[in-house]
């Protein structure tokens, strides 16, 4: 395949990590038309945005689904709160907020496991980009609301045409908000970063499951 953007190969690396199975950096560097070294250091950086990828250089990488705080347990849907909510506190324009935020993170990586969290440095990065968590906190009620009552959206990406779609999941991979979902327009599956969606619009429209079009039937 042709070679993808940086950030849209990172998401790519997500899409196909999600499977939880193991995968070689040399295969995936075929599979991106890259070398091994631009995948070491794509999965270091996914690593440092807080996505849960175990596995090392030379033995392969999978994405881990359990997250342990101890002495709690978190959940996805939990870790991925405490994802936004340090975010959208540290774009608030609030500087003792924003300093909350980031030494809160640092707190948390102290006692999160090096798999599961990066080190300090690399949370204060992902919180110092401008608007991205804002953006994802304004689409996430709709595309929430919408895969719940089974209703199309029209979802316009940066520098994209508005696609139909049908909402499976959203979910959190660290820093990184993903909505999977049927588009109607190219017949086929599409992972669609939240950061990246200018608008998120609920149609009329309800759906239905059909055969090839539901999350179960998702192939990375």
């Amino acid at each position: 395949m042709d070679v993808l953007r940086h950030r849209d190969r990172l998401v790519a690396l997500i899409d196909i990590l999600r499977d939880g199975r193991v995968h070689r950096a040399d295969d995936l560097a075929a599979r991106f038309n890259v070398s091994v070294r631009t995948i070491y250091r794509d999965m270091d950086k996914l690593i440092a945005s807080g996505v849960p990828v175990a596995g090392t250089r030379g033995e392969g990488y999978r994405v881990t689904p359990a997250i342990t705080l101890p002495p709690l347990t978190l959940a996805p849907a939990e870790l991925e709160a405490l994802n936004l909510g340090l975010a959208v506190a540290a774009e608030v324009g609030d500087r003792d907020l924003q300093g909350a935020a980031e030494t809160l993170a640092a707190k948390f990586d102290a006692v999160l496991p090096a798999e599961t969290i990066a080190e300090g440095a690399a949370w204060q990065q992902a919180l110092q980009r401008p608007g991205k968590a804002t953006r994802v906190f304004a689409h996430l009620p709709v595309l929430r609301a919408a895969i719940q009552a089974r209703q199309k959206l029209r979802v316009r990406v940066a520098n994209g045409v508005a696609q139909v779609v049908r909402p499976l999941k959203v979910e959190n991979w660290g820093r990184f908000w993903l909505l999977t979902a049927w588009c109607e327009g190219a017949k086929g599956f599409a992972t669609y970063p939240l950061d990246q969606i200018e608008s998120a619009e609920a149609l009329p429209e309800l759906f239905v499951d059909e055969p090839g079009k539901t999350l179960a039937d998702y192939r990375p």
